[in-house]
């Protein structure tokens, strides 16, 4: 048998010892198939998942930057079928071209980092929800701000509701920090990432 020749007459490394494919062998292919993509401009979306205190998140990015960040209790897979609806079906699971973005959320985690830097495509947002979510960064970290005050800061007073819904729908929370806008009465108010992670994150940044 030749070399990179398997006894089956396929091309590749050894077979495992029941015949099937290893995992190894199917890490290396997927890394060949995510290079070809990248290197023939292929790849629209890339994705990888991360552990975080407020339960394990979904990062994705087109080539224009970070497009999305979803929390494990919106359904990864759901999350990807609109990905694959709204931007391309050419997704990919390809790590290293979220590594920056990783890595400052895990900044941002650990109390080191008070602002995002990483690049961002905001092509899953439009019009009155685009212009609410442009103001969000404007909001300090560590301090909140009420559904009405953004409502107003953005020249819509009587759009307190539509704030909600912008900010409910915020395809980038934590990076597009959305879980600053509270409540008039103080309470937390509802979030994408469930009441338990917005208070999480409110904290986290009070005690920093």
């Amino acid at each position: 048998m030749t070399a990179g020749t398997r006894d089956d007459g396929r091309i590749g490394g050894p077979l495992g010892p029941t015949g099937a494919v290893t995992p190894a062998e199917l890490g290396r292919l997927h890394d060949r198939l995510v290079a070809g993509a990248e290197a023939g401009g292929l790849l629209d979306v890339a994705y990888r998942t991360l552990d975080s205190p407020v339960g394990p998140l979904l990062l994705a990015a087109t080539p224009s930057g970070l497009v999305r960040v979803a929390f494990g209790i919106e359904g990864f897979d759901t999350v990807l079928e609109e990905l694959s609806d709204r931007i391309s079906p050419r997704i990919l699971r390809a790590p290293a071209r979220l590594d920056v973005a990783a890595h400052q959320l895990g900044e941002y985690f650990a109390g080191e980092r008070r602002r995002f830097t990483v690049p961002l495509d905001h092509r899953l947002s439009h019009g009155f929800r685009r212009t609410v979510l442009d103001h969000l960064t404007a909001i300090d970290y560590g301090t909140t701000a009420s559904y009405g005050e953004v409502a107003a800061a953005v020249d819509n007073p009587r759009a307190v509701r539509a704030v909600g819904t912008a900010c409910a729908t915020n395809p980038l929370p934590l990076v597009v920090p959305c879980h600053r806008v509270v409540r008039s009465d103080g309470s937390t108010g509802a979030y994408r990432g469930g009441p338990e992670a917005k208070v999480l994150l409110l904290h986290l940044e009070a005690a920093a």
